[in-house]
């Protein structure tokens, strides 16, 4: 893909993906909800298509996947066109990042990715200021190649980049080592506002850069676990109320450990979530 084309392609996402909707003159609404699958990652293992077609069934019209289960891509890339699914975004180890990135970008390129992130990054990689400096050199590498095939690249977070280290906050190091262009941001709300952040104010310093958000709430426990969108402590009217300035095209609902049917709290929280005005 030429730079051109490239270039057009973005410009397209920028003002046709935000997925927002006006319902007045100052409330908007999510238009379009997607749903992180690792959500429903036992249920995918078992049934594969049979759960993806009940994840379109409550009204998810995209998709990000955290793996294909042992499918190959033109088959998954099959299975969406039946369903009616998108999917913009899959995530990826870094160990796949160390290695060859062609299976990947052609797997992306087939199913009709657009973004490719980095899921997490293990203890044994994290454990000083300098490490997270190769990590954000290793993130341009990967957002320059990516870039080369019409991909793009972004950082999905937890808590423990929050977490001060050597005096720095490390979040910031990667925002600050990362090529804005080459690196985007997939900020999941639970981790940063578990890790003691505030989304808001990393809209604010660092407009443009989080093209994805995760949607994910917090109990009101002193354990501060995952609860379903909605039923929890986020603010999340605050936070989307910044989506144009973050530059947000894409909203995923996940919970990493629902209490009871994943489908169940991925149903509650699309609700809520078509509910919601901002």
């Amino acid at each position: 893909m030429n730079r051109r084309h490239f270039s057009k392609r973005l410009t397209l996402a920028a003002t046709g993906a935000l997925a927002l909707s006006k319902t007045s003159a100052q409330a908007a609404r999510l238009s379009r909800v997607g749903a992180q699958l690792y959500t429903v990652r036992k249920e995918l293992e078992k049934d594969f298509e049979g759960t993806l077609q009940k994840v379109a069934a409550l009204g998810y019209r995209e998709v990000e996947f955290a793996g294909y289960f042992g499918h190959k891509p033109d088959e998954v890339r099959s299975i969406l066109k039946r369903l009616g699914l998108d999917s913009p975004a899959a995530h990826v180890q870094l160990s796949e990042l160390r290695g060859d990135l062609t299976p990947l970008i052609k797997a992306a390129q087939t199913i009709g990715h657009r973004y490719l992130l980095l899921a997490w990054t293990p203890p044994e990689e994290r454990k000083s200021l300098e490490q997270y400096r190769r990590l954000a050199e290793l993130c341009n590498e990967a957002g320059r190649a990516l870039r080369r095939e019409g991909l793009q690249f972004a950082y999905h977070n937890h808590d423990f980049e929050f977490a001060p280290l050597e005096g720095r906050v490390p979040y910031d190091l990667l925002l600050e080592r990362t090529d804005p262009n080459l690196v985007k941001l997939e900020m999941d709300l639970y981790w940063t506002v578990k890790g003691g952040a505030n989304p808001v104010e990393y809209f604010g310093r660092h407009p443009g850069r989080f093209h994805l958000l995760h949607v994910k709430d917090m109990d009101a426990t002193p354990r501060r676990f995952f609860a379903d969108v909605g039923k929890g402590t986020i603010d999340f009217k605050s936070i989307f109320a910044r989506a144009r300035e973050a530059g947000v095209r894409h909203y995923f609902v996940e919970n990493d450990q629902p209490a009871g049917s994943p489908f169940e709290s991925l149903r509650t929280s699309i609700e809520y979530l078509k509910r919601l005005e901002f």
